[in-house]
């Protein structure tokens, strides 16, 4: 059974967005994922289809209502883990993101105004996920970054699956520098290592380049490697390839 992306929005016609096109695209078209999205205005009880309210004891915005969000979650038929896009969430990071490439798929609810009530969030148990420390304008951004992320790990999907290996975050590191032809460019030449043909001395270059741009750039993560022992199994490699 194809892995399936279930999408609650006030907003379906941002959606498949992106995701139609490049790789989630194709494999959307060849049924290697699935997409259902489902209008919670649907649900509303009034002639003007209102899915928000004012909060309780005051202040700006509006809230979602918890009966029409309720309903629209009962009315949804998916599968997977329950999730609300919130910038008040845990961090999306890529260790849960293949754990959710891993079960049958997602359902999505798209924050919008202030965000949900807080008795439709504790009902169901809804999980919170943020994708960074910023805030956009509903979660449907949010949303089609999170299935982007779960949909390039679904098998057959990327053509050359060791790829995924190498990439950022994958090891815990941000990922190695990459040059391509022409050798030479603006007088910047390819480091001589990745074209010695020494595959060895590549894969030792390629993991200190790793670790010292993640020292460099992400200490939160270098301390996690560090913490995980990645740096004691990096240098160990590093002395296997030495000549």
């Amino acid at each position: 059974m194809s892995w399936q992306a279930t999408v609650l929005t006030i907003f379906p016609e941002m959606l498949p967005g992106p995701l139609a096109y490049s790789l989630a695209g194709k494999a959307l078209a060849c049924g290697r994922w699935r997409l259902a999205v489902v209008d919670i205005r649907d649900y509303a009880n009034d002639p003007h289809r209102s899915v928000d309210a004012a909060p309780y004891g005051g202040g700006p915005g509006m809230v979602m209502r918890p009966d029409v969000l309720d309903a629209a979650i009962a009315g949804a038929a998916g599968v997977g883990p329950l999730i609300l896009l919130s910038p008040r969430g845990a961090r999306l990071d890529q260790p849960r993101v293949k754990e959710l490439a891993a079960g049958p798929g997602v359902r999505l609810i798209c924050g919008r105004f202030e965000g949900a009530d807080q008795r439709v969030i504790e009902a169901h148990a809804i999980e919170e996920v943020s994708v960074g420390d910023f805030i956009l304008s509903g979660g449907e951004p949010a949303a089609i970054a999170l299935i982007d992320a779960c949909v390039r790990l679904l098998p057959g999907v990327v053509g050359d699956a060791a790829a995924l290996g190498e990439e950022s975050f994958s090891e815990g590191l941000l990922e190695y520098p990459h040059y391509t032809r022409p050798r030479l460019w603006r007088e910047r030449p390819v480091p001589e290592v990745l074209v010695s043909g020494d595959h060895r001395r590549i894969r030792a270059w390629r993991r200190q380049e790793a670790e010292r741009l993640t020292r460099e750039r992400r200490p939160d993560l270098w301390n996690t490697y560090l913490t995980a022992g990645g740096a004691v199994a990096g240098s160990e490699a590093d002395r296997k390839a030495e000549p």
